[in-house]
């Protein structure tokens, strides 16, 4: 039975526009939950209720929310890819003994069983046999085998690493917006002291403040979010290399040029 007749699970292989859609949808909840239960120096801190510039809850923090939930999202669906691909490696699609030597003839069944089991974005394991199987068949050569395998090796790490390139986006994207807040209220300080006779330093200070916490709660999302990526990037890498490994292993070093 192919593997492509039992489609993945939501949890196996989560769809990334589905997931962005419900992390909009959650970020969107929290910032409801919050406003229910937040208040004083916690809600202007965090949601920046209260704003005199901005008609609540259409303010910076809350925008920065919910692109830090997307990120998070997004960090969601690569974490269930990575430990996809890494559960391809169990599936014994090659020999794993200290016997076994492949020559042309036994690999058609190997072929055979991985070619419906990837498509163009998932399955490192059964993609990387089966154009390595397949050069073999062609060339009847180990070495032009190893080196075809080495070349998809680089282009599964170069996909893997431009996987990552929203997360970076956001993780960038959130502190520039919170230092956007920050000179708003500087601006927005400025301009009010201008137009008063007598400054308010009480109101010009709250404003001041909430500036800064805009961008304090920014750097603390994008840690969290470069953090998270790092772990998530490890493990889909770290998939990469074992694939390499257990077809060097498993295939190449079995392979026989005999007639």
């Amino acid at each position: 039975m192919s593997d492509r007749t039992n489609s993945p699970s939501f949890w196996d292989l989560p769809d990334r526009w589905q997931v962005m859609a419900l992390s909009s949808i959650l970020a969107v909840v929290v910032i409801a939950l919050l406003s229910a239960t937040l208040g004083g120096r916690s809600a202007r801190l965090i949601l920046d209720k209260g704003s005199d510039h901005f008609q609540y809850p259409f303010t910076i923090q809350n925008l920065m929310h919910v692109f830090f939930f997307v990120g998070l999202g997004e960090l969601f669906v690569r974490w269930r890819v990575g430990v996809r691909e890494k559960a391809f490696l169990r599936r014994g699609y090659l020999p794993e003994d200290d016997a076994t030597v492949l020559q042309a003839r036994d690999l058609g069944p190997i072929r055979k069983r991985v070619m419906s089991a990837f498509d163009e974005e998932h399955g490192f394991l059964p993609s990387l046999i089966d154009i390595s199987v397949l050069q073999f068949q062609s060339s009847r050569s180990v070495d032009q085998t190893v080196a075809v395998m080495n070349a998809s090796l680089e282009l599964l790490a170069h996909r893997v690493d431009l996987r990552y390139n929203t997360v970076r986006f956001i993780a960038w994207l959130v502190p520039t917006l919170g230092f956007i807040g920050t000179v708003f209220a500087l601006g927005a300080s400025l301009y009010d002291a201008g137009r008063q006779q007598t400054l308010d330093v009480q109101k010009t200070a709250m404003t001041l403040g909430v500036g800064f916490d805009c961008t304090m709660v920014a750097l603390v999302q994008s840690a969290i979010l470069v953090f998270i990526l790092h772990l998530t990037q490890e493990t889909e890498e770290l998939a990469v290399n074992q694939v390499g490994n257990y077809t060097l292993r498993n295939l190449i070093n079995r392979l026989y040029e005999g007639k």
